[in-house]
Parts: structure tokens; sequence; C-alpha cells
């Protein structure tokens, strides 16, 4: 047992090192081509990654997923479009972003969607609990020493990622609903595919596409689409399968100190006592939101069981 806790931590940490480092790729690529032709192309890598796995979980679901098939694929096609538009939005909103901040910057903001999510589900009358109170505190704190300049104003890429992470936290609720219903392989390659048609359409739009461009982008956009959205999704599946939640929670967090750690190793990225304050504030933030409730219910079934033998 010991064993496949070690195991599956060491796959969610691999996956918060590939999302870390993934900022800095999305930030050298913008040295190259337009924002939108980066997420297009690098969402559509995403989605060919995902297809030897597809075909693999079809085959081995056999008669019964052909029977399911017809009556699954309106609702498939349907709730993929609805993910891929609110990741879109996430996506779109981060890379554009990430032009004007830091890819540590960005990391820390992006993580902040793990704190708006439960104030989200509040308009779908989910429960909340005073460790999410406690983490959005921590949190905004952070976001003030971060990115808060001393006129109080907000910088604009940082603004702009800001508005990413609620688009990424209603994506989470959506992804939430949805992956019940459908088969999540699938659900993730719709939604990738959909990311990638509204970016390329976008891209050719209001944007200068050129072949060199790529070119020169190929490395960014390749450890984008293959590293960051292909097998870090996948490793996040097989990992978070076997893995202690609480180890989950912490783990996944890390992907923000990943991206300062990339910037500032690969970028020469450097961050202000002040910020780094923030960046640690908003680090609390987020695994006491996350990891509250879990211990919450440890200490509930803790007393469930004494109180148990106290009536035997």
């Amino acid at each position: 047992m010991q064993k496949t806790l070690l195991r599956s931590d060491a796959i969610l940490l691999t996956t918060a090192i590939i999302w870390g480092f993934a900022f800095v790729a999305q930030r050298v690529g913008m040295n190259y081509v337009g924002p939108f032709l980066f997420n297009g192309i690098r969402f559509a890598l995403g989605c060919l990654v995902l297809i030897p796995f597809i075909l693999k979980n079809g085959i081995s679901n056999g008669r019964r997923d052909n029977e399911r098939k017809a009556l699954d694929l309106r609702t498939l096609v349907l709730g993929g479009a609805l993910a891929g538009l609110t990741l879109f939005g996430g996506s779109s909103l981060q890379q554009v972003g990430i032009v004007y901040t830091t890819a540590g910057k960005a990391g820390f903001i992006t993580g902040l969607y793990v704190v708006i999510v439960p104030f989200l589900g509040l308009l779908w009358k989910q429960h909340t609990n005073r460790g999410t109170w406690m983490g959005a505190i921590c949190a905004a704190s952070g976001l003030y020493f971060l990115s808060i300049t001393e006129q109080l104003t907000i910088d604009f890429g940082d603004f702009l990622v800001l508005l990413g992470a609620f688009c990424f936290a209603v994506h989470v609720l959506v992804i939430g609903w949805l992956s019940p219903k459908m088969d999540s392989l699938r659900l993730a390659f719709i939604q990738y595919a959909a990311v990638s048609f509204i970016s390329l359409f976008t891209a050719f739009i209001v944007e200068d596409v050129s072949i060199n461009g790529i070119y020169q982008a190929a490395v960014p956009i390749l450890y984008g689409g293959v590293m960051s959205v292909g097998i870090a999704y996948t490793l996040q599946v097989i990992g978070q399968r076997t893995a202690h939640p609480a180890h989950a929670s912490i783990i996944l967090s890390l992907e923000a100190v990943f991206a300062a750690l990339g910037g500032w190793l690969l970028l020469q990225e450097v961050m202000t006592l002040r910020q780094l304050s923030g960046c640690a504030l908003m680090l609390s933030g987020m695994l006491i939101s996350q990891l509250w409730g879990y211990f919450a219910y440890i200490q509930a079934g803790k007393n469930h069981y004494y109180s148990s033998i106290h009536r035997d």
C-alpha cells in the first residue's frame, strides 16, 4: 500500500512539474506566435496524444461501449463543446495575460481557481466551510502583495490571468457536472478539439499567422501540447486513482511553485520580497481551501467512531 501511495505521489509531482514549467513554454512561445495560434496548435496536439488512450479504452469496453455510442454522442458533443468554451476562455485570457506578466506570477494567480471554485459553487447551493473563507482571505491578501501596485491598481497582465482563473473555476464546475455522465477521455478530447478550433479560427482573424513563426515556436508549442495538455492530463488521471486526497491536493498546488522556479531558472525572472510574500500567502490560501474539508471529514469520522464505542 505504501509503495502504491509513493508511486501515485511521484506521478502527481511529475504532473505538477510539467504544468509549472508549461508557463515558461507559454511565455517563450509568445516571442514568435500570437496567443490564439499558440493555444490552437497545442490543444490540437493534446487531442492527438489522447487518441491512443481513447482507442484502447474503447476496445476494452467492447460491445457495451458500442451499444451506448449512439445515445451518448449528442450529449458528449454538447457537453464537450460547453467545457471547451469555458476552457477556451480561461486558456485565452491566461495566454494573452502572460505576454504582459511573468511566468511565476501567472502560475500563482492561475492557481487561485481552487479558491474560487467553492464560491462559485454557492450559486448552485453547494456547501462551503470556514477553510474556504480563510483560504480566500489568505489568497486575496497574497494577490494584493503580488499584483496590486502602490496606486492600488492591478497590472494589466495579472488582471487578465485573474479573469482566466475565474474561467478555469467555471470549467472545473462544468467538468464536475459532466464527468459522471460520460467517458472522461472522450470528454477531454472533445473539449480540447473545441478549444483548438475556436483558437485557430480567432488566430486567422486577429493574428499574423506565419509558418516561420510556428517553426521558431515549435519547442514551446510541442511542450505545451504534448507534455502539458496530453501527457500531464493522463498522468493526473492515473495518479489520482490511488493517491491520498490530501497528498494530491498539496502536490498539485505545487504547480505554482514550479512555475516560479521555471521562470527564475530559464527566464531569469526575479520577484521582490513583497511579491514572494504574496506568493507564500496565495499558496497557503490554496492549501487551506483544499485541505480544510478533508481534515474536517477525517475528524468527523473519528468522532463518530469514539461516540459509537461510548454507546456500546
